[in-house]
């Protein structure tokens, strides 16, 4: 759910920024002003948008910090304990196990 809500906000925001530059382009080809009270209101969203991805992140469990680096340090102990035909079949069940083939 939070990667779902963070690639969310990482969509909006690329999506104002885009309206931006688009706004930008369409101001030095025409010549003409971006009007000041949308670009207020998409500079405020993106802010807003900015800020709760921030948040998102700095709520991050820390025992999820702590799950992802021994996972890690599982993979380093095991890895080393195989060769490299081994370690395919390690990666094969291990996938298989992953897709609920167990």
């Amino acid at each position: 759910m939070r990667r779902l809500r963070l690639a969310a906000l990482d969509d909006n925001i690329a999506r104002i920024h885009t309206q931006i530059a688009a706004a930008d382009l369409e101001r030095q080809a025409r010549g003409k002003r971006i009007d000041p009270s949308w670009f207020h209101r998409a500079k405020t969203a993106l802010r807003h948008l900015q800020r709760e991805r921030a948040e998102l992140l700095a709520t991050t469990p820390a025992a999820a910090t702590r799950k992802a680096a021994l996972k890690d340090a599982i993979i380093e102990v095991v890895r080393r304990e195989h060769d490299d035909a081994s370690w395919a079949a390690v990666l094969n069940e291990a996938h298989r196990l992953a897709a609920g083939e167990g």
